[in-house]
């Protein structure tokens, strides 16, 4: 499981992409504010940009067919499954009394 908070930003400016067992989070930010009494003259103008881009390098262990991402309040949430093979592995080890 990964998670991104990402204030402000719309769902339509963010890409995830997994290649080569990479998982790329990237976006851009534009943002544009104005405060005035619109006859071209304002009081505030405000603009924010900016892009960004985290890569991860994931064990083979995640099932790539399975991962899925959500956008919910400026949160990015991306679910990255185990394979079925990577979760019979482990294995409960008893413990012995002396």
């Amino acid at each position: 499981l990964v998670t991104a908070e990402l204030p402000g930003m719309p769902k339509e400016n963010v890409e995830v992409t997994f290649e080569d067992d990479i998982l790329t989070i990237r976006g851009e930010k534009k943002e544009e504010r104005k405060e005035g009494n619109g006859e071209n003259r304002y009081h505030l103008l405000e603009r924010s940009y900016g892009a960004f881009q985290r890569s991860f390098t994931l064990p083979r262990t995640i099932d790539a067919t399975k991962i899925n991402a959500e956008f919910k309040d400026g949160v990015l949430t991306v679910h990255m499954p185990k394979t079925a093979q990577a979760k019979a592995r482990g294995r409960k080890i008893e413990i012995a009394a002396k």
